[in-house]
């Protein structure tokens, strides 16, 4: 799965102007995030609003759902391939699961990201690594949206999921089974095209090059997602010693949502990203 990522927008919101062609937001509302979790705010581009960067929460609920869901990947082979099967080549499920069915033909989105988490199947983020291409600053997951209200509050909420596919060479080589759908530059604007049909919008459901990413194993303080630091970009020298668990456990209070006030970060340092 696809549970944390990196959205930098202190530094590169003049980035994400230029390499996504939309208007600069008029009341920004999200900084950046080394540690984009379940439940946070995050940029994302719509196909009904292609012009702009829209602040929705990570984690789908659909529109006729009783309460949160917080779907924060879609398999796209939805339940078609239960052992995740690097050779799957069989009919993408993800158009027939009700959750995301109507939102794969009519509402999808570009999740802007940086760089990535992913750990082994069995250690997760107790073992963590960062993610990365290596020849752009800035891409794009496949997603999909969807609006919930709440019917007690009137509360509205925008939210979004991750699709996901197999493992790519990358995040096999580290151990787990599933990768999130990078989208190449050239496929952008077709992913966002209400008129594409949904052949083809499925093909584009690939895993992304494993040789064009970088994996760099990082700090385990990522798996609180109440860390939000640029430090947890930071690789790691494995040879150095080991970090435990331990101390992420006793802060930890909902893994993928996180609770009670964060401690302000100092500023984003300038220049290169990574």
């Amino acid at each position: 799965m696809c549970g944390r990522f990196v959205q930098i927008v202190d530094i590169d919101i003049d980035i994400f102007i230029k390499r996504f062609g939309v208007a600069r937001p008029k009341d920004p509302v999200i900084g950046s995030s080394y540690n984009v979790a379940p439940g946070d705010l995050a940029y994302v581009i719509t196909d009904n609003k292609p012009d702009e960067l829209q602040p929705f929460q990570f984690g789908m609920t659909p529109s006729w759902a009783k309460k949160p869901l917080y779907l924060i990947n879609a398999r796209a082979e939805g339940d078609l391939n239960p052992e995740n099967d690097r050779n799957y080549s069989g009919a993408a499920g993800i158009v027939r699961k009700p959750a995301f069915r109507t939102a794969i033909r009519s509402q999808r989105c570009l999740v802007i990201a940086n760089a990535f988490y992913e750990g082994p199947a069995r250690e997760k983020l107790s073992k963590p690594y960062l993610i990365r291409r290596q020849d752009e600053e800035v891409f794009s997951f496949a997603g999909i949206w969807d609006t919930w209200v709440n019917d007690r509050t009137g509360e509205v909420s925008n939210t979004f999921s991750v699709i996901t596919t197999v493992a790519n060479e990358a995040t096999h080589e580290i151990g787990h089974p599933r990768s999130p759908v990078i989208l190449d530059k050239k496929d952008e604007k077709r992913w966002l095209d209400p008129e594409l049909p949904i052949e083809e919008v499925l093909r584009l459901l690939k895993p992304f090059p494993g040789d064009l990413l970088k994996t760099e194993a990082v700090s385990i303080q990522v798996k609180d997602p109440k860390n939000k630091s640029r430090d947890l970009i930071i690789p790691m020298d494995e040879k150095k010693g080991t970090e435990f668990d331990i101390s992420v456990r006793k802060d930890l209070r909902l893994e993928g949502m996180g609770s009670g006030k964060r401690k302000q970060e100092p500023p984003a340092q300038q220049g290169n990203l990574f």
